[in-house]
Parts: structure tokens; sequence; C-alpha cells
């Protein structure tokens, strides 16, 4: 028997259930994708964000430095507008600090947050600041996009090629270096530094972007109709790889096919415990790369542009559920599914 309404409680429904319920006030139009789109003058988007980091949540003094944490909180929201294809313009920070925080703290966050947003010539243009019992961080990222350029979640085709542009499980691999000393024992002191670096200092791939649009062009003239559109479906891995082929394949009512043997690994992965790096690039998250399906040709031109840790990891298929495969045989298919990923409740 279902609870009642009054007495459902938001862990009864889970993270998922919450955002769907929350949707129902937005514009059905606007809500779904990495960031919300809006319509300014003809030929120009507004693109907004907005990105939450909670102290013992998203970070702490166990795994990350305040520098690390407002890197983090910037680099997320940038990834957030390059899933989009958006260019970004600036961003507004909302901080809640309890009163006895060293003021130190706050400006070696702000530090954080001001070197990873200078690599893409933006800055900080405003927030708000309040006592809280709990250290948060809510940042607000503001891009713009050509309206023809925005990527979305909802535009994948059967038989499109499914892009990883770099590796994927190093940022949580470099999570369980900082959370279970043991664990360090296995790697060189140069590994743990780049596994960790991974973790907190995250690369946005907006530089994957100008690129893109460059091999799109470039096949669009190739065309017979100069005029033909080249779709590109996409999102960001901050939820792990299988998150993001699964929330794009669920938005475009399609199905696919990523093959385990394609997925980029971190070379520091490789031979250690295969299927525990597996794991993690699938469900791990915070790698932030981007996610695209596109057709195949222009794929593939993307990854050899790309180079090392980009690849097509599978297909997009009419199938009803997105299935992880073994071409050797030597595994059977497995069907991924977004409960095995992290959910806040």
């Amino acid at each position: 028997m279902s609870q009642p309404e009054s007495t459902t409680l938001v862990k009864d429904i889970g993270e998922k259930g919450l955002l769907e319920r929350l949707q129902q006030f937005c514009p059905p139009e606007i809500v779904g994708d990495d960031a919300a789109v809006v319509t300014t003058q003809p030929g120009k988007s507004l693109v907004v964000t907005t990105d939450m980091l909670v102290d013992e949540v998203h970070f702490g003094d166990r795994t990350t430095t305040p520098e690390a944490a407002g890197w983090r909180a910037a680099a997320a929201n940038l990834s957030d507008l390059a899933a989009m294809g958006a260019s970004p313009l600036g961003i507004t920070i909302a901080l809640g600090v309890p009163n006895d925080t060293p003021v130190n703290w706050i400006e070696q966050l702000y530090q954080g947050i001001t070197q990873c947003l200078q690599k893409f010539d933006t800055f900080v243009i405003g927030g708000d600041v309040c006592r809280s019992s709990v250290k948060t961080i809510a940042i607000t990222a503001f891009g713009e996009v050509h309206p023809e350029r925005i990527i979305r979640r909802s535009t994948a085709q059967v038989g499109d090629a499914i892009v990883a542009t770099g590796v994927h499980g190093a940022s949580r691999a470099g999570l369980e270096l900082l959370l279970q000393l043991e664990t360090r024992q296995s790697f060189s002191n140069s590994t743990q530094q780049k596994l960790i670096q991974a973790h907190q200092h995250p690369q946005p791939r907006l530089d994957v972007l100008p690129i893109l649009w460059e091999i799109i062009s470039q096949f669009q003239h190739q065309t017979e109709n100069a005029n033909t559109c080249i779709h590109v479906a996409g999102m960001d891995s901050s939820d792990g790889l299988a998150d993001a082929v699964l929330q794009i394949c669920q938005m475009s009512q399609v199905g696919a096919r990523v093959e385990r043997s394609l997925i980029p690994l971190p070379d520091e992965l490789k031979n250690w415990s295969s299927q525990q790096a597996l794991e993690w690039a699938l469900y791990g998250g915070e790698d932030f790369e981007l996610v695209l399906c596109l057709p195949p040709d222009p794929a593939q031109a993307l990854v050899q542009r790309l180079g090392k840790g980009a690849a097509i990891v599978g297909e997009i298929t009419n199938d009803s559920e997105v299935y992880l495969v073994d071409q050797t045989g030597k595994t059977p298919d497995e069907v991924l599914s977004l409960k095995r990923g992290f959910q806040h409740f």
C-alpha cells in the first residue's frame, strides 16, 4: 500500500523521484538537460545551470583542501555548460558557512574557484553569503550558445556512435586513495598523485566544443546539402559513464550497446583490478568528461582529433535497454541501471 502524501519522506522516493516532482513546477521545454536554455535574442541563447556542494557530502577535510573544493565546485558548473555546447560568461556564488569558519578557509575556497575559471576567461560576477550549520557552496553559472549548437540529451538517433571524450574511473580511484590509506600501497607515489589530482582538480571539457563544431561543419559541407544539420546529443559524465548513456537513452527513447573493452580506463588502473576499474568508470562519477552521440564518421574524426583517452564506446540502438556487452563472448551481456550510481537519498 502506498504511503499517504503527508507522510511520504524524501528517502521514500529518492533523488530521481524528488527531481521528477520538482520538475512539475518548471516549463517542460526547459528542464531535462544539464542546464536550462533561455532564448534572449535572435542567434543567441542564455544557458543557466546551478550546482551545490555540501560539506561531508561532496567534499571534506579528509579528501579535499578548501582550494580543491573551490576548483571542483567551479568545474562541475563549467562542465554542465560544456555539456550543453555553451561558452561560459560568469558565475555567481551563494556561500553558507558556520560563524566559526576560518576566513582563510573561505579565501582559499575562492582562490580555487577563480583558478579554475581563469583557464576559461570567466569570472565571479556576484553572489551571497549567510550563516549555516554546514558549509555549503551553491554556484550558478551562465553561458551562451548559438541555438543550432545546443547539445541536448533527447536527440540521439539509432545508429549513432557513443563517444567518451576521455578516460573514466580516475576520479573515483583518487577518492579511494584518499579514503583508504591501505589502497595506496598498490600504487607508486607518482600514480597516487595523478589519480588524486584527477579527483581534486577535474577538467571541464570546454576545449572539446570548438573541435566538435569544426568537424561538424566540415562534414556538413561534404554532404550534398550543405544546410543539412548533423545532430549531436550528449551530457557530461559527472555521475558516471553508465549514468550519462542511460540518461541520454531515456530522454531520446532509444537503447544502446556499450562495449566493455572500448571504455577508456586510466593507464594506472589497467593492470590493477580490471573489474573494479570498470565499475568505477561506469558508476564512480566526477570525471566530468563529455558523452556525445553523433553519426559514426564525424564521431571517429572527433576521437582522432581529441587523441589518447577519447574513444567510441558503443552505439545507439532501438533496444529498450542499455547493455554492457563483451565482443569476445567471455562475459554475458549486462543491463546497465541508474540505480547502481550514486544517489543522494
